[in-house]
């Protein structure tokens, strides 16, 4: 039944507010049944500042994609980003009472449960808890302790904290649209379902998704989160910039960075002049794409140089093979992947979702501003980490075999009955 299953992914961003529809297809891969965007005016660095713009920006996004999709959209999967978002380490243990059986599931849940309890800073709320190594009778290293034996299991937890004013806007917002959450997921794990593949993971890879009010981090060790924080600077921030050093309207600011901007001022010509219509009878503003690079360069290189501590900070800056991927509607500017190659000595890549995209009835969905929303999608299919899909197989596993065998008989004709019927009321809507 997965082919049948629709998850919304809902991404309130700083620049715009997009909702992507889709559901799994026979080969596994993501189609995208239908897309709807509208501009985020009541949204700063992440964070929801004006809940009225906000709902109506979500009705509209919600709308198109209906529209679109042709599809009732009552539940979504929503990102969370903004300054506000802190990571922390915590470590936990419990001792088994049942000595000579193995460590089960139930016994890493609730060694995992407990973390969710730990106290919070004042005004904050726990989003999510990440196991990272697993220690069994202070044996250390243990990826996977299901199916070992001991008495002491004790972890280390990435656990990922968000103010809880910031998610009772973003709840409020979603609920007056008429809608339901059924997730809240921090942006940049999200993005990293979307253009990380399995391999980078392992290997050890940062992701960096420049968005419009933020930059979020995500890094990867052996298959595990192992870092994440927030930038408070975006694309708007060098837009910003234009806007002030060439004295121009914020729109044109955001034409010249998006037509003409470069990463890199060596890379511009010196003799590229753009012309700006004047403002009311004003003369045309001659502006060079030189001193727009320079402009440009002085605040990408801030953030590049920003990503950077937080790479030597995390402790992985000698581990990570797969380098950085860049995406985010910010990893469009020429010569961006250039610059962070040669201020970071790692190698880059623009990310782009396409590799668990199938076909999809919109193919804009495909460029790297876009990651957020697919990986949103995504996140209803896999989990963040791995090992949760494994355990949740175990699970249906044993609780099929508990079953009696006159009720498995009876689960396995209803399942058959209900495809069939499926694949009939299919049949009678293509005519």
């Amino acid at each position: 039944m997965e082919n049948n299953k629709i998850i919304v992914g809902l991404d309130i961003g700083t620049t715009k507010i997009c909702a992507i529809v889709g559901r799994k297809n026979e080969y596994g891969k993501l189609e995208v049944l239908g897309m709807g965007k509208a501009d985020s005016d009541g949204v700063i660095r992440g964070i929801v500042t004006n809940i009225d713009k906000t709902v109506h920006a979500i009705e509209k996004a919600v709308k198109e994609a209906e529209e679109s999709s042709e599809i009732d959209i009552k539940v979504v999967n929503v990102g969370i980003a903004g300054q506000h978002i802190k990571s922390s380490i915590h470590h936990g243990s419990i001792t088994r009472e049942r000595v000579n059986d193995e460590i089960t599931i139930e016994d890493v849940n609730r060694l995992t449960n407990d973390m969710h309890r730990i106290v919070t800073p004042p005004g904050s709320q726990i989003i999510h808890v990440m196991p990272q190594d697993y220690i069994v009778d202070y044996e250390l290293g243990i990826k996977d302790p299901v199916g070992m034996s001991g008495v002491k299991l004790e972890a280390d937890f990435h656990i990922i904290t968000a103010q809880t004013n910031a998610i009772n806007n973003i709840n409020k917002c979603v609920k007056r649209a008429g809608l339901e959450i059924e997730h809240l997921i921090l942006e940049p794990l999200a993005s990293s379902l979307a253009v990380l593949s399995d391999e980078e993971k392992e290997a050890g890879v940062c992701l960096v998704d420049i968005g419009g009010g933020t930059t979020d981090i995500a890094i990867f060790h052996e298959n595990i989160i192992r870092h994440t924080a927030v930038i408070p600077f975006g694309g708007n921030i060098i837009t910003a910039d234009i806007k002030q050093g060439c004295m121009v309207m914020q729109h044109q600011a955001e034409l010249l960075k998006t037509r003409f901007g470069k990463a890199i001022a060596e890379e511009a010509s010196p003799n590229e002049i753009v012309s700006i219509p004047g403002i009311r009878n004003r003369s045309p503003k001659e502006i060079s794409v030189k001193n727009l690079a320079h402009i440009i360069q002085a605040r990408m290189e801030e953030i590049v140089e920003l990503v950077h501590t937080e790479i030597i900070a995390s402790g992985y800056q000698g581990k990570l093979a797969g380098g950085i991927v860049l995406t985010g509607g910010g990893a469009l500017m020429t010569n961006l992947r250039q610059l962070v190659e040669y201020m970071t000595g790692m190698d880059t890549r623009i990310g782009t979702p396409n590799e668990h995209l199938g076909k999809s009835k919109v193919e804009s969905v495909k460029s790297p501003m876009f990651a957020t929303s697919v990986g949103l999608v995504l996140s209803g299919f896999k989990a963040l980490d791995e090992r949760d899909d494994r355990y949740r197989e175990s699970r249906n596993m044993v609780l099929e075999k508990k079953k009696p065998h006159k009720e498995r008989i009876f689960s396995m004709i209803l399942n058959k009955t209900r495809n069939l019927l499926t694949d009939d009321l299919e049949g009678k809507n293509e005519y």
